[in-house]
């Protein structure tokens, strides 16, 4: 698709933003349309947060670019997840975390395959990245899911000690994210050059129109943006759930996530279509390692300052479960270093099963 028709998909939808502030200023009693507003607000400014980051990060080169990559990649879930903490909505938070991880693996990922194996018959891509990706992604799982397991595990000994558990497990991920950048950026740079590569050609022709000055101005002003609109966004959750007779975890592990990926999955789906594997499988299971391993962790030690009280890592069994099948599920698709249409048919099933689970669910 030509840059200027997604330009002008992006600006259409930017129409949102002002929409939103008259909504919350002029009609609060209007909380789901407020919601709604918000939601398609925020997914054009993520989009153009993570188009921006990635122009900046070509100029700054692999350091820097690796830094910038980890601060705003995900900008979009960090924020709202921030502004949930400073209202006290703990489990939006976790839930959030847990539908952004299987909304990228499941139905990004599931979207690009269909998508692009519609165009062609079979995709390939390289194995050994998409492997080494999946290894990291069953660590930041396996970490996840240890705060869950102690809590369920240790019995009436875990209140005095699974916050202090999960500051500690928050610190390991983080630190293992850095060590993955170095692996990936700087001593095993060569496994993952497709990746970069595809990602330099995609920006090319925009990086090279833009100047930094310009970069770093229009990235603080989409964050600002991102920031107002997700505390609407989130100040809506609680009347909006009990409207519609959803809980609260649905709203943040279904609807919530789905907006912070909207960046992620416009480009995985775009590249894919174009035969651009690589790259495709790059963003979606990309995006979901930066959840686990620097998102996740960020927001509990972000608890402790922002926030009514700490949270901790600990998910539902139900969370564990979904996490834990849509990594072993996204690494035997990965594994093989080929793809067709059928493989993301069944991705985009497994996550309608999902989100009908969650749904149908029982709040606490």
């Amino acid at each position: 698709m030509p840059t200027w028709r997604r330009a002008l998909g992006v600006k259409t939808l930017f129409i949102f933003v002002p929409v939103v502030v008259a909504l919350d200023w002029m009609a609060p009693q209007w909380r789901g349309a407020t919601f709604v507003a918000a939601a398609l607000a925020i997914a054009p400014l993520a989009a153009q947060l993570g188009s921006v980051t990635e122009r900046l990060a070509e100029r700054s080169g692999a350091a820097l670019g690796g830094l910038l990559n980890v601060t705003f990649g995900n900008a979009a879930e960090l924020i709202i997840g921030i502004t949930a903490l400073r209202d006290g909505l703990g489990d939006v938070v976790k839930a959030s975390i847990t539908g952004a991880v299987i909304g990228n693996l499941l139905l990004v990922l599931g979207t690009a395959l269909f998508l692009g194996g519609l165009q062609y018959p079979k995709q390939t891509f390289n194995a050994t990245a998409a492997r080494s990706r999946t290894t990291m992604l069953l660590l930041a799982a396996t970490a996840l899911i240890a705060p869950a397991a102690f809590h369920y595990l240790a019995g009436a000994q875990t209140a005095r000690n699974e916050s202090g558990f999960s500051l500690e497990v928050s610190v390991v991920l983080i630190v293992s994210y850095g060590f993955g950048l170095i692996f990936s950026l700087r001593t095993h740079r060569e496994l993952f050059v497709g990746d970069l590569e595809e990602a330099a050609t995609a920006e090319e022709s925009d990086v090279t129109r833009s100047h930094p000055l310009w970069l770093i101005g229009a990235l603080t002003v989409l964050t600002g943006l991102t920031t107002w609109m997700s505390e609407i966004l989130v100040d809506c959750i609680q009347p909006v759930a009990q409207r519609l007779g959803m809980t609260e975890v649905f709203i943040g592990l279904i609807i919530v996530a789905m907006v912070g990926n909207s960046a992620e999955h416009s480009t995985a789906v775009m590249v894919a279509v174009k035969n651009r594997m690589d790259l495709a499988l790059s963003i979606a299971v990309g995006s979901s390692i930066q959840i686990a391993l620097f998102v996740a962790p960020l927001l509990v030690l972000a608890s402790y300052v922002v926030g009514p009280a700490p949270i901790n890592l600990v998910l539902s069994p139900a969370e564990v479960l979904a996490i834990t099948f849509s990594v072993l599920i996204a690494g035997q698709i990965c594994g093989d270093g080929e793809s067709n249409w059928f493989e993301g048919f069944q991705l985009l099933a497994v996550y309608a099963i999902f989100a009908m689970f969650f749904y149908f669910l029982p709040g606490n």
